[in-house]
C-alpha cells in the first residue's frame, strides 16, 4: 500500500534526523529513506486536529449563543466528567482533562479505521502498549503523589498486616499487569473488528458489510470507552484512602 500524503511530507522533511534518533538507541528502520510509517502520521493528524479544534471553541467561547463545536466539548464534557465523579469520586476535575484526552484520541483513532485506504492506529500494537503505558505511569505516580512513598506501598501490601507478605507480591504483579491488559484488549478488539469486516466485503461485497461497519463502529466506542473507564478505576484505586 502507498503512504499516505501526511507520511511522505514527514519522511522528506525529516526522515534524517528520524533516522539518526533511533540509530543512536540502536534501531535500525528497513527502509531509512522511509523510517516514519503511516500510524504515526495518522496520530500526527488526530493530535493536531484536536489542538485545531479546541483552540477554535476557546477562541468562540459564547454562553449566550455557544457554536456547535462548543455543544459538542460540553457534550464530552458532561459525558466524561459524570463517569469520573462516580468512579473517581472526590477530586476527580484534576483528572478529567487526561481521561478526556485519552477519550477522544481512543475513539478517533479507532474510528478512523472506518475511512477506505486508512488503517486505524490501534490496530498497531505499538499504540495501544503506548496509551497502556501513559495510564500506568499517571495513576501511579498519582497514587505516590497522594499517598507517599511509604503509603503507597502500604496501599498494596492489603488491610491485613499478617498477610501482607502474600498480598504485596501479588498486587504488584496485578498493577504491572494491568499495561499488558489495557494493551491486548484495545488492540485484540478492533484487530478483530477490522478482520471480519475484511472478510465480509470480500466474501459479499453487496449490503451486507454494511451491518458489519455498524458492528464495527460500535466496537470502536465501546472500546474506547472501557479504555476510559478502566483508566478511571485504576485512578480512583490509586488515590484512595484507605479508612
Amino acid at each position: 500500500m502507498d503512504e499516505l500524503a501526511i507520511t511522505r511530507l514527514l519522511n522528506h522533511l525529516f526522515a534524517g534526523p528520524v533516522d539518526s534518533l533511533l540509530g543512536a538507541i540502536g534501531v535500525h528502520p528497513a527502509n531509512p529513506a522511509s523510517p516514519i510509517n503511516d500510524t504515526f502520521g495518522v496520530e500526527l493528524l488526530v493530535v493536531l486536529g484536536f489542538i485545531a479544534f479546541f483552540t477554535i471553541v476557546r477562541m468562540s467561547l459564547s454562553v449566550e449563543k455557544p457554536a456547535a463545536p462548543q455543544q459538542f466539548a460540553e457534550i464530552i464534557h458532561e459525558l466524561i466528567g459524570g463517569q469520573a465523579d462516580q468512579i473517581i469520586g472526590h477530586g476527580y476535575e484534576r483528572f478529567q482533562p487526561f481521561v478526556t484526552c485519552i477519550f477522544l484520541f481512543v475513539l478517533t483513532c479507532n474510528l478512523l479505521g472506518l475511512v477506505p485506504g486508512i488503517a486505524a492506529p490501534t490496530m498497531s500494537p505499538v499504540v495501544p502498549l503506548g496509551l497502556a503505558v501513559s495510564t500506568w505511569v499517571y495513576f501511579n505516580f498519582y497514587g505516590l503523589r497522594e499517598q507517599g512513598v511509604i503509603g503507597y506501598i502500604k496501599h498494596h501490601a492489603g488491610p491485613i498486616w499478617w498477610i501482607s507478605w502474600l498480598l504485596f507480591p501479588i498486587e504488584i504483579i496485578s498493577n504491572l499487569a494491568r499495561i499488558m491488559s489495557l494493551t491486548i484488549r484495545l488492540w485484540a478488539n478492533m484487530f478483530a473488528g477490522d478482520l471480519v469486516t475484511l472478510v465480509a466485503f470480500s466474501l459479499i461485497p453487496i449490503a451486507i458489510p454494511a451491518v458489519f461497519l455498524g458492528l464495527h463502529t460500535l466496537v470502536s466506542v465501546i472500546q474506547a470507552l472501557v479504555f476510559t473507564l478502566l483508566a478511571m478505576i485504576y485512578l480512583g484505586q490509586a488515590v484512595a484512602h484507605e479508612h
